[in-house]
Formats: C-alpha cells, sequence, structure tokens
C-alpha cells in the first residue's frame, strides 16, 4: 500500500513527515474532523459521509484507516474508490495509514502521529466499529495507528472541552448478538464516558443475512458528526 500522506509533505522544498504536518495545523482556526474506518463493508460509505460536509465552510477532515478497512477501498466499483482518492474529496487534507506511523526512524523530539492527531481532533468518528476493533479497544490493544489514537484520548472528565469519540458498529447478526458484544459495548456507553455509540441498524446485510448489525444510516451519522461540532 503506498503512503497516500506523504504527497501532502513538501514544505518549502524539504520534506515533513506526517506527524509534524498534522502538529503543524493545530491552531489553524479550522474545526478538526477526524474520520477512522475498520475492517467492516460499511466503510465504503465513508466517501458517501465525507462528500456531505462538502458545503461546511472552515473544516478540516484528516482520515485514518485500518489495514483492514482498505481492503473495501481498492477501486472495485463507483461505490468503493481506491483509498488514494479520498484525498480529493472535500475538505480532506490527508488519509492516514499504520504505515505512516514510523515512516521514518524515530529520533528525540520527533512528533508522534498518533499524538498529534489526538491532539489535533475536535471529533473522533469511528464509522464503522467492527467487532474487532470494538474487542481491541475494550481490552485495551493498541497495535495500530487507530488503536494507538484511541488509548491516548484524553479521558480527563474535568476537561469541558474533552473530545468525545463516536463510534457507529456495524457486524453481522450472530457477531453483534454475542454476549461478548454486549459487555464491551456497556464498557463505551455505561463506563467510558467520552464514548458516544451509534447502535446498528436492521437490514439486510452484506452476506445475505436479515438483522441487527448494519451500521447506523450514514445520514443519521452525518447528523451527529454535524451536532457535536456545531456544523449546523
Amino acid at each position: 500500500m503506498p503512503n497516500i500522506s506523504a504527497a501532502n509533505f513538501e514544505f518549502r522544498g524539504a520534506y515533513r513527515t506526517p506527524a509534524a504536518d498534522v502538529a503543524a495545523t493545530l491552531h489553524d482556526g479550522k474545526t478538526h474532523l477526524l474520520l477512522a474506518a475498520s475492517g467492516s463493508v460499511a466503510t465504503i460509505k465513508l466517501p458517501l459521509i465525507i462528500s456531505s460536509f462538502a458545503n461546511r465552510s472552515n473544516l478540516s477532515i484528516r482520515i485514518v484507516l485500518t489495514k483492514s478497512a482498505t481492503h473495501f477501498l481498492a477501486g472495485q466499483s463507483p461505490e468503493q474508490p481506491t483509498v488514494a482518492s479520498l484525498t480529493s474529496l472535500p475538505h480532506v487534507d490527508s488519509v492516514h495509514l499504520d504505515e505512516d506511523e514510523w515512516i521514518e526512524p524515530w529520533t528525540r523530539d520527533s512528533k508522534i502521529l498518533h499524538i498529534e492527531l489526538r491532539r489535533w481532533a475536535h471529533l473522533l468518528a469511528i464509522v464503522p466499529m467492527s467487532a474487532n476493533l470494538l474487542a481491541k479497544v475494550t481490552g485495551g490493544l493498541c497495535d495500530d495507528l487507530l488503536t494507538n489514537i484511541i488509548r491516548a484520548w484524553d479521558i480527563d472528565s474535568s476537561n469541558p472541552k474533552r473530545p468525545t469519540i463516536i463510534a457507529a458498529p456495524a457486524m453481522n447478526t450472530m457477531m453483534w448478538a454475542h454476549p461478548l458484544t454486549a459487555k464491551q459495548i456497556a464498557i463505551l456507553n455505561e463506563e467510558w464516558g467520552w464514548f458516544e455509540v451509534l447502535p446498528p441498524q436492521v437490514k439486510t446485510l452484506a452476506c445475505g443475512d436479515i438483522g441487527q448489525g448494519g451500521m447506523c444510516d450514514w445520514n443519521e451519522i452525518v447528523t451527529v458528526i454535524e451536532k457535536r461540532l456545531a456544523l449546523t
């Protein structure tokens, strides 16, 4: 997978790392939306969600994709464009993959991408959150860029400006009905005040099964994001 972000890091003729590029925009006066997608077919809704913000002024969007999510955006069909094409959508300033975290050997005082993205984001929306990502997050695992961002999130309840993480789970009905899923969702909803879960809908799933598990309607997701970022 090519480094999608690399094209964004030319600065006065000198190379700038993805982390340094994000750090340079922390105080640019824009509203910062960090959109993430994990390994679910609902990842194909990401271009629709992004395009819906075309008329929102002063908005900056950065995208984080897990390795599994990239498999759904490989140019297979019009609704599944390439990962690289996401950078041409409105307000998208970068697309980040796991490889961007360690694009070059770390040296002291260098910026760290998952920390800079956490500092940058006014809101993180995980659309979709797969069963695997849900399990990793609630179990404390952080073995890729996205899970490191989530694990490093500001959870200080005394901070009135603490950003929220919106999570829209998407998985097969049997996976959603598994008792472990209910326990993991309860952690996000009841124990972790920095998460907001948008429950999946009942629909015919990509596998042909009918039941709850389809990601929350993308239009509803857009509405929630607009409200949380005061874009309306």
